[in-house]
């Protein structure tokens, strides 16, 4: 009889349909576990996965603290440890903070709104898309003070990249990952050569001119490729495992209608069914996790999917609890690593959730959808709905 460790293979079709079962199950058995494919050990526990972020003296996102490479176009924000990452993380930071947010959010909403004028009684649509792609676009797109690229052009790309987040679980993606990552380079660099709307990455280039440190304005054109590119996967995630989990709970979408509701839902959305199912970190020095001992050079993972279920942490954990505050989830990532426009997405969701609030026609399913074959980010590819 194979064990529960042997059943989480993260791009079984049944794992990729509802992983919660297996992981609350080897969150009882085996919390630290060695995973085979991931070549890496796999935590479960809310309180471990959080040390694992918090400890940055012990577990290194730098591949080059343990002796790897970074290669040049993927030195950014992400890839430095604290605290030699505080300078680029605190320029963006500060950048994002003088941004008009509420009127980000309310251009959002409108333009969901106009996307479902044009879908109601259409008949069935795809989700993703029809709304979570250019919902995600826009918004990022709007963040950064930029012309959006072509939405199907931009998604196929970023499709390529999120793919290659499981070169290790399957080799083939990396080249592909590497290639659109070349491709979304170019769009940056044309973003730093021409004018731009007013918006973050204006600041950020008046921040660090053209006759600044060479290194610095690779780090800072890097990151805001990362910011484009992973703000957008997360949050056209996030939408559609949304609307899949609003779907599946009837009235929890006419409940948010309270604005206090709405607050506190969006995050617990991305709780209940987040987009990043984990991150990666290498172990700088051997350490115990549990009662697992971990080895120098050795990479562990913590499952977010898992530790945003974890009992210890959370009550009620398999329900989609609305007013639930705090919400200390780790959807987002934590602390310094943890995702630069999460502020962002929160008001991306919200405009979804308002907009469909706000809209005659009510959303219902039409089908089945269909996940995404990606074992890092949780998604759909395909989300059939209606509004009638």
């Amino acid at each position: 009889m194979s064990s529960v460790i042997d059943r989480y293979a993260p791009l079984d079709p049944e794992i990729l349909r509802d992983p919660y079962p297996v992981l609350a199950e080897l969150r009882l058995s085996e919390p630290v576990f060695w995973h085979q494919g991931m070549g890496s050990w796999a935590l479960t526990r809310y309180a471990d996965s959080v040390r694992v972020l918090r400890d940055h003296a012990t577990f290194a996102r730098d591949p080059r603290r343990t002796g790897g490479t970074v290669p040049e176009p993927s030195l950014s924000v992400q890839t430095l440890d604290p605290p030699q990452q505080s300078r680029v993380r605190s320029l963006f930071m500060t950048a994002l903070r003088a941004q008009d947010l509420t009127g980000l959010e309310d251009r959002a909403r409108l333009l969901v709104r106009e996307r479902l004028d044009q879908l109601a009684g259409a008949g069935a649509f795809d989700v993703m898309a029809e709304i979570a792609v250019p919902l995600s676009v826009a918004v990022v797109a709007d963040l950064l003070g930029v012309e959006p690229p072509p939405y199907g052009e931009f998604a196929a790309v970023s499709d390529a990249i999120m793919r290659s987040m499981d070169g290790g679980l399957n080799p083939t993606l990396v080249e592909p990952g590497r290639v659109a990552r070349q491709q979304l380079s170019a769009l940056v660099d044309s973003w730093f050569t021409a004018s731009s709307r007013p918006g973050l990455l204006t600041q950020v280039r008046q921040a660090v001119p053209p006759d600044s440190d060479a290194s610095a304005r690779l780090y800072v054109k890097n990151t805001a490729r990362v910011m484009f590119q992973g703000g957008y996967s997360t949050m056209a995630a996030a939408v559609g495992n949304a609307v899949h989990t609003l779907l599946g709970h009837p009235g929890a979408l006419e409940q948010m209608q309270d604005p206090a509701l709405l607050a506190t839902g969006v995050d617990e959305l991305v709780r209940f069914d987040g987009p990043v199912q984990g991150t990666t970190r290498t172990a700088v020095r051997s350490c115990r996790i549990g009662g697992a001992v971990i080895e120098a050079g050795q990479k562990v993972v913590p499952l977010f999917a898992a530790a945003n279920r974890d009992p210890a942490a959370f009550s009620r954990v398999d329900e989609l609890v609305l007013d639930r505050s705090p919400n200390r989830h780790l959807g987002y990532g934590w602390g310094p690593h943890s995702c630069i426009g999460t502020t962002v997405a929160q008001a991306g969701l919200r405009s979804l959730v308002a907009a469909l609030n706000d809209h005659p026609a009510r959303l219902a399913a039409a089908g089945d959808g269909v996940r995404r074959r990606t074992a890092t980010m949780r998604a759909f590819d395909t989300l059939p709905a209606l509004l009638l």
